[in-house]
């Protein structure tokens, strides 16, 4: 079925027919009704791929992931696609696997990079996408889009590296800083910390977002109460013992794997969690609901992150907005989940001075 085709059945111009499907005014209710009920009937859909070549503009936003099995690429790319709907914009996914193919082989090897993402490039200028969201596994620096890129790009949970392109990502060091006042607020001092790789930007922000909240409560960072770990449950488990000698109230884990790592380990040895010892991760991952106690953690707001990187490409692409080419860098914030892992140690204090003072 055709437009010319609507038309005929319709008794009416190809273009009435075009202005109706286009939601344009200047057309009766009962001939826009009368229209839209053959579409219906009929179930023709418009040749996209023919308007594109028309008004040079297909409505198609085109996605790479690193690899749509990490737990934070689903979600954004997601709500990337919800949002994209809701404007009337379609999308295209591409998958590159990098994780399922080299684990984390590839982040310094150019080459096994570019082996997948320029054909990938190529594959969304092919099929005339009028923008290209890049969506990454972890954050970091990346050269994903050529300074010569012919379409709009932005990066999406990691840090873009031409000037040209945006970049939506986790305002990491609010996260840190947010972690560090609570455990502070709830009376605790003496924090250790089991971070993630030391030269990963997540871990160097989140970091760097807790020493700022010891400075201002006065308290000073010490760098021996820090042990580095790989993201993984069996570092959290692994730091565990050492940390414990260093007479700790509270644990900062950089993100909620290593944290059951730390339950781990407390549990062989009958420490209470919440009660001898305070604990917090980072993420927000189902599982942080369901060990107990529960884990107090934050919250990385992956729909809003897709939400906002969506919205910045429709806007570039609806209003032909540029980005300044300062390198733009949208930072969204966490949200600190409060459950049972976090002993208020000044309401403690408050309540054996109560009971000694009866």
């Amino acid at each position: 079925m055709t437009l010319k085709e609507i038309a005929q059945l319709c008794d009416v111009s190809i273009s009435t027919v075009s202005n109706i499907l286009n939601g344009k005014p200047n057309v009766s209710e009962k001939t826009r009704q009368k229209v839209l009920e053959v579409v219906r009937q009929t179930g023709f859909q418009p040749n996209y791929f023919a308007q594109g070549i028309r008004k040079q503009k297909n409505r198609i936003i085109g996605i790479i992931v690193e690899d749509l099995n990490l737990f934070s690429t689903a979600p954004i790319v997601g709500a990337i696609m919800a949002c994209c709907e809701e404007h009337d914009y379609r999308t295209v996914l591409i998958d590159m696997r990098l994780y399922g193919k080299w684990q984390d082989t590839w982040y310094n090897d150019e080459q096994k990079y570019n082996s997948v993402l320029q054909p990938s490039l190529k594959e969304l200028l092919s099929i005339k996408v009028d923008g290209a969201v890049y969506v990454a596994g972890h954050c970091r620096i990346i050269k994903c889009f050529p300074d010569d890129f012919r379409i709009p790009g932005i990066v999406v949970y990691g840090i873009s590296g031409s000037p040209k392109f945006a970049s939506v990502v986790i305002d990491d060091t609010r996260g840190g800083y947010d972690i560090g006042k609570y455990l502070i607020s709830m009376g605790h001092r003496k924090i250790g910390v089991i971070a993630g790789t030391a030269d990963n930007l997540h871990t160097i922000k989140r970091l760097a977002g807790f020493q700022k909240a010891l400075y201002e409560e006065q308290i000073l960072f010490n760098p021996d109460l820090v042990r580095y770990g790989d993201w993984m449950r069996s570092s959290g488990y692994i730091a565990a013992e050492s940390l414990l000698k260093e007479d700790i109230t509270a644990v900062f884990c950089m993100n909620d794997l290593m944290a059951v790592g730390f339950y781990d380990y407390l549990y062989e040895k009958g420490i209470r969690i919440g009660e001898d010892i305070s604990v917090v991760g980072y993420d927000n991952k189902e599982i942080a609901e369901c060990i107990k106690p529960g884990l107090t953690t934050n919250e990385i707001q992956l729909d809003r992150i897709g939400q906002e990187a969506a919205k910045r490409m429709i806007k570039m692409l609806d209003e032909d907005y540029e980005p300044n080419g300062s390198g733009e860098i949208i930072e969204i914030p966490c949200k600190l989940i409060i459950r049972e892992s976090v002993k208020n140690l000044d309401r403690t204090a408050y309540d054996e001075n109560s009971e000694s003072g009866s």
